[in-house]
């Protein structure tokens, strides 16, 4: 009986204590002014790890942005096993655990593609510091030289790009396109929309037409100020939809960019950047034109890392349907300030990116990249008997052109054409 009053006045003073905890709330609720008022349950939170916070953080309330990034919901992005050099010495994949559809960004601190590249050729330094970057600042859009943002130390490099890489400003604010409310520091910022976003990680230095990593500088000089269109990267790469950017709370629906990033590992993007025409240069000849015209880029193609490659294939088959002729060009980036070139093979020794260097070299001269608005033509005179004969030609991008040419894994048809031709 003693112990049966215990408990009863013990649950009595719990009660007591937390109503008069509950009042005292509630009289302070109600002096706050109206506008502190929150509509979200969360608590204000920081970035104690800067960009190596999760991105799986973020997408707790960001759901759908976070299913593109992560799995690269709602695009044709595919990561297929690629090879260095002979594909016998074993293919490279994502870890087995790992989706392969995820976007760029997801991948860049997992992708054993340049993580193997980075150990052969620089001894494992830390050398692609865009695919772990520190809070940069958005450059000008009309900057000479581009810098390359701050690097991750390397203990905190395996996160790769995450949402805190484009969206943690230097002083710890979380920037977008919006001003919202938030249970983090926000700023709106409007550079986020503009091609000046991408500078940092999509263009290094000063502008050298035809080098490897200009994607930006060639967006900037080639297309955007020549007027050849005023869509930005975002356009392209992220398009858009109408939807909450935080899906389960009572914010608006408005224009959020889908973040997808297609490039180079989406057939569709490819597929739809050149066109090509062959032409029957003269009549009962065997004179034929290639035209590969940049139609749908804003940039060139192939565009980024000196190891992107584009092929263009050409046969000619005789009225058995037999090839009687072929021919191959190579459009890839130069790997340095000057053209591709064999002669420069001995003097690549020398330089510390001696492995890197020599590749490039080894497989040059070649074509230049195709510019926007680009008509480039390509001429071919094959030996022919006279007959009946039909050119078919194809244009093939390949995402390591230093591989074996007829490994296919990492290659995507972008164009194909043919045209009949007498010679006589």
């Amino acid at each position: 009986m003693r112990k049966t009053c215990i408990f009863a006045l013990a649950g009595f003073l719990i009660v007591g204590v937390t109503l008069i905890y509950l009042e005292r709330n509630t009289v302070l609720a109600q002096q706050q002014p109206a506008k502190e008022k929150t509509k979200f349950a969360v608590k204000s939170k920081d970035f104690p790890q800067g960009t190596a916070t999760p991105s799986a953080e973020c997408g707790e309330c960001h759901q759908a942005i976070y299913s593109e990034y992560a799995f690269g919901f709602g695009s044709d992005i595919s990561y297929k096993p690629m090879a260095y050099k002979d594909p016998k010495e074993g293919l490279l994949s994502l870890n087995e655990r790992v989706l392969t559809a995820g976007s760029a960004h997801s991948f860049a601190g997992t992708d054993p593609w340049p993580m193997h590249a980075r150990d052969i050729e620089t001894g494992g330094k830390s050398c692609n510091v865009c695919h772990y970057p520190e809070p940069f600042d958005i450059p000008d859009l009309d900057k000479p030289e581009i810098e390359r943002p701050k690097a991750r130390p390397q203990g905190k490099e395996a996160l790769g790009i995450t949402c805190a890489s484009c969206h943690l400003t230097p002083d710890g604010k979380i920037r977008g396109p919006y001003g919202a409310e938030a249970p983090h520091e926000t700023v709106k910022e409007p550079k986020i929309k503009t091609a000046a976003m991408c500078a940092h990680c999509h263009s290094v230095g000063k502008r050298v037409v035809g080098k490897q990593t200009q994607t930006f500088l060639e967006w900037r000089d080639d297309f955007h100020k020549p007027g050849l269109g005023s869509q930005q990267c975002q356009e392209c790469h992220m398009p858009g939809t109408l939807r909450k950017s935080v899906e389960n709370e009572d914010v608006p629906v408005r224009a959020v960019a889908r973040h997808l990033w297609t490039g180079g590992h989406s057939p569709q993007r490819i597929s739809s950047a050149l066109s090509l025409v062959i032409v029957s240069e003269k009549e009962s000849t065997s004179a034929l034109n290639f035209h590969i015209i940049n139609i749908g880029a804003g940039h060139s193609v192939p565009t980024g890392s000196n190891r992107r490659g584009m092929y263009l294939r050409a046969d000619v088959l005789d009225d058995k349907n037999q090839v009687v002729a072929k021919q191959e060009w190579l459009f890839a980036p130069w790997y340095g300030d000057r053209p591709d070139d064999k002669s420069f093979l001995e003097e690549d020794k020398k330089r510390p990116d001696a492995v890197s260097a020599s590749m490039a070299d080894a497989q040059g001269p070649h074509e230049t990249i195709i510019r926007p608005g680009e008509e480039r033509i390509l001429a071919w005179n094959p030996k022919l008997k006279p007959g009946e004969y039909q050119v078919r030609a194809s244009l093939v991008y390949d995402l390591n052109r230093y591989n074996e040419p007829n490994f296919e894994g990492d290659q995507i048809t972008m164009f194909k054409q043919s045209l009949p031709f007498k010679v006589k």
